[in-house]
Order: C-alpha cells, then sequence, then structure tokens
C-alpha cells in the first residue's frame, strides 16, 4: 500500500469518527470508504518504531434528533372501513394519531399485497424492484420476477447503516418463492433486507390461532397445542419486548420498527369477546353501510364536500334482493371481519400506549397505513368459510356454509367475506383490491404522528402521494441521505416523494404530480389532476378467468379528480382529446417502469422456467428429519402418481407421528402412523378429506413402509386409488376421492417425521412427531 492509500484509509476512519452523529454525511463517507483497501499495511515492528496510531473502527451513529420510527400497515382495508375515516369498524389507536397528528386523504397503494410492500421498503415503484404481481404468481419479465435488485437498498438497510436498530413484526410477502427454504438463499428474507430481528411470516397470510411462523429464519409455531394464543396479540407482544430490550441494553439509539400485522386480511379470526362486540351490528347490509359511511365522511371532512358516491357495479347484488339465509350468513362475515380489523387495532394501540408509558412516543414518526390496498373481493359473492376453496378452484354448497355458521370468525374457518362487504368498505369509490385502475383498489387511510413536528389539528392532508413516497419521508426525518452506491452496488433511482413538507404546512401544494399504476391488468395513469384508467375486465373473485383483451383494445375511463374526488364522472366520451393523451403518458411512463409488456400470468405468459428446486426432478431422497419445507421446494405431487417409500423403527408402544407431511387443516397430504397403524390422508378443503387407513397396528421393530397412489387422470384435482405396504404386504387400499389441483398449502410446510403447525388430518394433533426412528424417505413422481 502506498503512503497515499494508506492516508487516505486513515482519513476515512477519522472521517467517520467525526462525523458519526451527521448520519446524512457519514453514510455517503462510508459509501466511498467502501472502496479503500480493506486494511492497512503496517510495516513497523512496534509502535516506538513509527507504527501510525491504532484508531477502532467506527460504529454508525444516527444524528442528532433522529426520531425511533414506528410504521404500520394493516392488511385489505377499505379507505372507508376505519372509525378514523368514516368507517363503521372502531379503531381507537388510529383515531388518537390522527387526533395528535395528520390524516391523509389522498393517499394511495398500489392495489396488491406483494407489490405495495415492497414499493413501501424500497422507495420505488413496484415494477422497477420486480413486484409488479404477488410473490405467488410472479413471471419472468422483468417488472414481474419477485426479485427485489441489490440496486434497490431498502428503507431499513440505510436507517441500519444511520446507526438504528432495526425490527420486522408480521407479514413479509416479498421473499422469492422459491427462496423460501431452510437452506435460502435468506438475502431477501427481512433479516436480509435490512432488519436485526425479524418476526413474522414470509407468505400472504396466516392462521390468527395456528400461525406457521418464522423467528429470523427459524420456522416456529407459538400457537400450536395452544388454546391461549393469538397471533396480533403475540406480535404486540414481541414488538413491545423488542423495544424494551432495545431501550435496556442502547437506550441512546433510536429504533426503526415494521409493524405488519395480517389483518384484516383473510382468515378473519378473533376471540370469541370481540366478535360477540359485533354480533347484529351489520345486519342492514352491505348498501346501507355504504351510505352511513359516506355521510359520515362528509360530516367528519374526510372527504370533499361536493364529492359523490358512486353505485353499486353490475354484478353485485342489491342487499334487499338477498334471501333471508343469505342475510344472516353474509351479516356473520362482516361482524368477523370488524372483529379481526378492530382487535389488531387494539394491540397497534398497546404498542403505541407501551412507547407513551417509557415516555418515547414524543420522541417517535408514527406512520400508521391502514391497508395495503383497498378492502378484498375476492371472497365471492357468497363469501368463503375456507380460502383455500377458492385457490383449490372447490366449491362450497349454501347448506355447508349454513350448518357453520356460529364458526365464522373462530379457529375451525380461514373466512372470508362476500365481495358486496369490499365494496361497502371502499366508499366513496368504485371497485376494491386488485384494481389499480381506480380508487377503491389503491386508496388507503393514512396518518401520521410525530409531537413537536408534525402540526396537530383537525386539517386533513389532500395532498396527492404514494406508498414509495413513505421511505424518503422516513429518511428526511432521520437526516439520512441515501448513498449512490449501497454494498459496492450502484442504486437506481428512489421514485418517492418526502411528504415531509406536509408536516407543519397542512394545505400546501403537492410535490407529486405524476403516478402510474398495473396490477392484474389493470391499469392507469395520474396527472396535475387527472386520472385515466382501465374498465376491469374480470371480477376480482375470479382468479380462475384468462382475460384475452389485448392491452392496447382495453376500455378506458377518465376522471378529472381535482374536482371529482371519488371519480364518479366518467368524461372519456366528452374529453377524447385529454383520453389520448393521458394514453400516450402511460405507455410511455409504462416503458419507463417496466412495467411493459402488460400480460396474464393465468394465461401462462412468463411463468415457463419458473425457478424452483425441484425443476426437473422426480425423486427425492430425506436422510434426516425436515421442518417446515415451503410449497415450491417440496416435491410437486399435485395432479400425478407418486410413491412414498419410508425405512422406519417402530418404538415398543406403537404410538402416533407423522412419516411425511404436507399442509395442514385446511389442506395438504399426510402418510402417518396412528396407534401403530399406518394410513394416508388428502385434505382437499373440508369436508373433503380421504384417509386410507390399516387394520393392524405394525410390530415393533424395523420396517419399509410404502404408501403408492395412483391419480384417476382426466383433469386437475381429480381423486385416485391408494395402496399401502408394509414389507412388501399390502395392508390397506382405498379412494381417495378429491385432491388439491394446485397451492397445495400456501400457508403451511413440507415436513418429514412430523406434521407441524396444525394437523392434516383430524385423527392426530400437531406437531404429530414420529415417535420411533426415520431413516430415509424416498418419494418418486410418476
Amino acid at each position: 500500500m502506498s503512503k497515499v492509500q494508506a492516508s487516505k484509509w486513515t482519513v476515512c476512519r477519522m472521517g467517520l469518527r467525526a462525523l458519526a452523529g451527521v448520519s446524512s454525511v457519514a453514510l455517503m463517507l462510508g459509501a466511498a470508504c467502501a472502496q479503500s483497501p480493506a486494511r492497512q499495511v503496517i510495516t513497523a515492528h512496534s509502535p516506538e518504531a513509527g507504527a501510525p496510531p491504532p484508531a477502532w473502527p467506527v460504529l454508525p451513529h444516527a444524528a442528532k434528533g433522529a426520531p425511533n420510527v414506528l410504521l404500520i400497515m394493516t392488511d385489505d382495508v377499505g379507505f372507508g372501513a376505519s372509525s378514523t375515516f368514516g368507517g363503521a369498524i372502531p379503531t381507537p389507536a388510529f383515531d388518537m394519531l390522527a387526533k395528535a397528528g395528520a390524516r391523509y386523504n389522498q393517499f394511495n397503494t398500489t392495489a396488491l399485497c406483494s407489490p405495495t410492500r415492497a414499493a413501501l421498503l424500497t422507495g420505488r415503484n413496484p415494477h422497477m424492484v420486480g413486484m409488479g404481481e404477488v410473490t405467488n404468481n410472479s413471471t419472468s419479465y422483468p417488472g414481474y420476477t419477485s426479485i427485489i435488485p441489490k440496486s434497490a437498498a431498502t428503507v431499513a438497510q440505510l436507517l441500519r447503516d444511520g446507526g438504528y436498530s432495526t425490527a420486522m413484526f408480521g407479514k413479509g410477502h416479498i421473499t422469492p418463492d422459491w427462496e423460501q427454504s431452510p437452506v435460502g438463499p435468506f438475502d431477501r428474507w427481512p433479516t436480509g433486507l435490512g432488519f436485526d430481528y425479524f418476526y413474522g411470516f414470509l407468505n400472504a397470510d396466516a392462521d390468527q390461532f395456528v400461525p406457521a411462523m418464522v423467528r429470523n429464519t427459524t420456522p416456529v409455531d407459538p400457537g400450536t397445542g395452544r388454546t391461549d394464543y393469538i397471533l396480533d396479540q403475540d406480535l404486540a407482544n414481541e414488538a413491545i419486548a423488542w423495544i424494551d430490550q432495545k431501550q435496556s441494553l442502547a437506550p441512546d439509539k433510536p429504533f426503526f420498527a415494521y409493524y405488519a400485522p395480517g389483518s384484516a386480511h383473510t382468515p378473519h379470526q378473533a376471540p370469541k369477546e370481540w366478535l360477540d362486540k359485533f354480533r347484529g351490528k351489520f345486519d342492514g347490509g352491505w348498501d346501507r353501510l355504504r351510505d352511513e359511511t359516506f355521510a359520515r365522511q362528509k360530516k367528519m371532512g374526510v372527504i370533499p364536500t361536493g364529492a359523490k358516491l358512486t353505485p353499486r357495479p353490475d354484478g353485485l347484488p342489491a342487499w334487499d334482493s338477498l334471501t333471508a339465509d343469505q342475510k344472516r350468513l353474509y351479516a356473520r362475515h362482516m361482524e368477523a371481519y370488524a372483529a379481526t380489523l378492530a382487535f389488531a387495532d387494539h394491540q397497534i394501540g398497546r404498542v403505541i400506549q407501551h412507547l407513551k408509558d417509557i415516555g418515547q412516543f414524543d420522541d417517535t414518526l408514527i406512520i400508521y397505513i391502514q391497508g395495503d390496498n383497498g378492502a378484498s373481493a375476492e371472497g365471492t359473492l357468497d363469501g368463503l368459510m375456507y380460502e383455500q376453496s377458492l385457490l383449490g378452484r372447490k366449491q362450497e354448497t349454501m347448506d355447508y356454509k349454513l350448518a357453520n355458521i356460529d364458526r365464522i370468525g373462530t379457529r375451525d374457518l380461514y373466512a372470508h367475506n362476500p365481495a358486496p362487504w369490499a365494496w361497502a368498505m371502499n366508499s366513496p369509490f368504485q371497485w376494491y383490491k386488485q384494481v389499480a385502475s381506480h380508487f377503491g383498489g389503491t386508496r388507503n387511510g393514512l396518518v401520521m404522528s410525530w409531537p413537536g413536528h408534525i402540526e396537530q389539528g383537525q386539517t386533513v392532508r389532500s395532498q396527492y402521494h404514494f406508498v414509495t413516497d413513505i421511505m424518503p419521508t422516513i429518511l428526511d426525518a432521520a437526516k439520512v441521505t441515501p448513498p449512490a452506491e449501497y454494498a459496492g452496488v450502484k442504486q437506481q433511482r428512489i421514485d418517492g416523494v418526502s411528504m415531509a413538507y406536509t408536516f407543519m404546512q397542512p394545505k400546501a401544494a403537492s410535490h407529486r404530480n405524476e403516478q402510474v399504476f398495473e396490477m392484474l391488468m389493470n391499469f392507469g395513469i395520474y396527472k396535475d389532476g387527472w386520472f385515466a384508467g382501465t374498465t376491469p375486465a374480470r371480477f376480482a373473485w375470479e382468479t380462475g378467468k384468462v382475460v384475452n383483451i389485448p392491452a392496447d383494445e382495453r376500455k378506458w375511463e377518465l376522471y378529472n379528480v381535482a374536482k371529482d374526488f371519488s371519480e364518479a364522472n366518467n368524461l372519456a366520451a366528452r374529453e377524447p382529446q385529454k383520453l389520448a393523451e393521458m394514453q400516450k403518458e402511460f405507455w410511455k411512463v409504462a416503458a419507463e417502469n417496466q412495467i411493459l409488456p402488460i400480460h396474464n400470468s393465468i394465461a401462462g405468459f412468463g411463468m415457463e422456467g419458473r425457478p424452483s428446486l425441484t425443476e426437473g426432478r422426480t425423486e427425492f431422497v430425506y436422510r434426516s428429519r425436515i421442518r417446515r419445507v415451503g410449497l415450491n421446494t417440496a416435491p410437486p405431487i399435485v395432479n400425478r402418481s407418486f410413491t412414498i417409500e419410508a425405512d422406519i423403527i417402530v418404538p415398543a408402544n406403537g404410538g402416533t407421528g407423522a412419516i411425511v407431511a404436507q399442509g395442514g387443516k385446511y389442506s395438504g397430504y399426510s402418510f402417518a402412523m396412528v396407534d401403530g397403524k399406518l394410513e394416508f390422508g388428502h385434505n382437499a378443503v373440508p369436508p373433503r378429506i380421504s384417509v386410507v387407513r390399516a387394520t393392524e397396528p405394525l410390530s415393533p421393530g424395523a420396517h419399509h413402509v410404502v404408501v403408492d397412489f395412483k391419480y384417476d387422470g382426466g383433469g386437475i384435482g381429480k381423486g385416485g386409488v391408494a395402496t399401502i405396504l408394509s414389507d412388501g404386504k399390502q395392508v390397506a387400499q382405498g379412494r381417495i376421492e378429491e385432491t388439491m389441483p394446485r397451492w397445495l398449502s400456501h400457508t403451511e410446510g413440507f415436513d418429514i417425521g412430523a406434521d407441524t403447525t396444525s394437523p392434516v388430518l383430524p385423527d392426530y394433533q400437531s406437531p404429530a412427531e414420529f415417535p420411533g426412528e426415520i431413516s430415509q424417505v424416498r418419494i418418486r413422481l410418476k
């Protein structure tokens, strides 16, 4: 190393130390110093012989006055759902923050889970970070891969390098499917995206009573075998404990906590006492709920006095047209949704109250986003007892629904609201989740609080903003300037615009004048007070419907949203020149943002060759017990014949446990031993559970056991014949009437030697650890 190089390295170390309290400068200098030699070569034999003065590596320090940051985002909550924005569901924590800080009524998300969450954390438009779809349906086109690039450092990464402790609690849904396995890679798990600590789940949703959770990168099942557990309470407990630990060990270090409960995404579940609070509250139906919400919104001033209530769209029935049984069933679903959201807000309130109790509330910027998109209409017109019915293309009869009405909202079901309730909760807008071309899919309530820094009062802030704007807002507050390079990678542009200017200027002109949207082939653009977007080509619950209309031939709508807050007056026919101008701008900006080509993953575009650890394999061998392997890294046994062979040692008393299992109580399959007897079963969403059982127990000692499943063929989700053998002798044979055609289980995993989280079959309880020894399991696909 030359003297010049050595001097440069010394300056870097000394400069970082001197600037440790100025995060924006220190972060940029740190990036520059990262290009310096990794170490200084010292040739002096002793300190007295002229060795340079020693210096410890400099730890990052946050800027003086940098606040704690608590970022909260709920799930599938419409603009008009919460009491804070005129809704019928009480959200006192949200209300309290609105009174203490600022309420925003023109804040927008992407209309879908994963894209919103990726945009939130990176500050980039979702397609620019490969998240133009949910991770479950990613494709090979650049804007849709679900692979967040290294050129888009997250807000957590920048804050951590800027001197913050960072943690995440709750829903991720931004990790590629094929990376969700015990062998990683883990760089796109939350701990690889800048969070020192993670406690939550990686996929779209989780059972409130028995969730499949992850602590950092290790699977855990906190609710299994318990009757006193519920996830939203657990998340609050974990967040409070983490904050306390941080305050005890590093009291001068600010924290960034991202709190993302899965509520109120399906399943809609809550404690009994919370369900009871809402009995009878929605018997008046969705039309009345929407009308009453609209009236409250105007009275509260959260929408302009001149705003119009958009009409119920074709395809959604009027409440008065329903039968008495339909009304009873549908109202019960809405009660469960309301209880889920209210309970989640209560737990969020506990975290906020704890900040007050420990004297940290005044030093905390709290950003509370009510929903990652509009309310969801994916529950079909009748509602779902199990979300898995829709995913598996299974029909639920009205007789079954009515017979199980009292189980809605409990641990027994994975329920989802009827679609018209979503429309009602998105008041005053059209449409719902998935529809990025209309505000019903993209408009969400936002509240921010930071005592002494955000002017409190009743003034509603009406600047137009997008979810990407949260990241630069947080960085502004923390006095952290994003570097041109991060971890040696040149960073792409940040698309977000800081909202900090609105803190003390409630009526300032918006700093954002344009935003492009596209989700599930619903697309549009906002520009200078106008919005142009396409008319939806299918309903949200028609997830299997292939839309064959080319993007260039879609019908468009046009709204002057500067004057028409709710998009009630379509001006496409009256303003063809303006519409053409907006369409031209859309195609230009769409090309710049990796949105093109607009395509349909359901039709298979871009799906061929999707990464998978199972690609091309027909044989899988496991020589030790394995826990919670994700859907895309487990043997793909759906819609085909297969054989499972296992070498086991049965203990003297026989016992009960799973040899192989995938999924849980809502869908999956299991090869198990129950009271010493072998059985194989397939759960194709209750009550469709088929089990083939041996009649005699296995003797103690070593056995080679086999289940051979011969698929009927003739389509997807069909049945077949299962034959069970022990040491070459048939011990049972029978029919499996139905199987899951896809998404065997998107929430629970594949296990060897157990059935973790929840049991696939009702004959045993999780974790169903196999009581003997398993030396090898071999699965062959046919």
